[in-house]
C-alpha cells in the first residue's frame, strides 16, 4: 500500500459523515485516522477501536470515499483496514482474501447488502458494504464475529468531528 507512505500533507478532515460506532457506545479506547491526498484533501477515514486494559485492538472501521486508493485491491488482497488491523496486532503474517459471500442485513430501515469476505487467517472477521453516497465501509474485527448487532450500533458521525487544525 505505497500510497501511505505519500504523506506530503495533512488533510483538515473528510467532506463526508463517517459510518461507525459511536465513541460513547464502545467500552475501550478509540483512535482516529485520516488518509491525506497529495493535495491535502480526505480520502479516507478509519477508526481503531481498543479494548480496555492495554489487551489490544478489536476492530478497525474504515470509511473511503470513492476514488480512494485505499479502495483499489487486486484479486485476492486484503482490504486496507485489514491490514491496518494486522499492523496494529505486529502480525505479519501473509493473510488474503479467499472468498466471499453478499449477504442482506438489516441496518434501521435500511437494507444493506454486506460482502463478507473469507479470509486465509480465520481469527480475522471482515464486511463490506457501500453507502447511497458511494462510500465504502470496511469493518475488520479480530477474534470476535461480526454480528446484526454491530450493524443497528453504526451512527452517521458528522465529519466536524474528525476536523484538524
Amino acid at each position: 500500500m505505497s500510497f501511505l507512505r505519500r504523506r506530503s500533507a495533512t488533510p483538515a478532515g473528510p467532506d463526508f459523515d463517517v459510518l461507525a460506532m459511536d465513541p460513547g457506545d464502545w467500552p475501550g479506547n478509540l483512535g482516529a485516522g485520516l488518509l491525506p491526498a497529495p493535495d491535502g484533501s480526505c480520502q479516507g477515514v478509519f477508526l481503531r477501536y481498543d479494548l480496555f486494559g492495554g489487551r489490544g485492538p478489536a476492530m478497525i472501521i474504515g470509511n473511503l470515499p470513492e476514488g480512494s486508493p485505499a479502495r483499489e485491491t487486486d484479486e485476492g488482497e486484503i482490504p486496507f483496514e485489514v491490514a491496518q488491523l494486522l499492523l496494529a496486532l505486529e502480525n505479519e503474517e501473509d493473510v488474503t482474501v479467499v472468498g466471499s459471500e453478499d449477504v442482506p442485513v438489516m441496518q434501521g430501515d435500511n437494507l444493506l447488502i454486506v460482502r463478507r469476505l473469507k479470509l486465509s487467517e480465520s481469527r480475522i472477521s471482515c464486511v463490506q458494504f457501500d453507502r447511497s453516497d458511494n462510500v465504502l465501509v470496511t469493518i475488520a474485527a479480530w477474534d470476535r464475529p461480526i454480528t446484526d448487532d454491530l450493524y443497528a450500533l453504526l451512527k452517521p458521525l458528522p465529519a466536524e468531528l474528525f476536523q484538524q487544525g
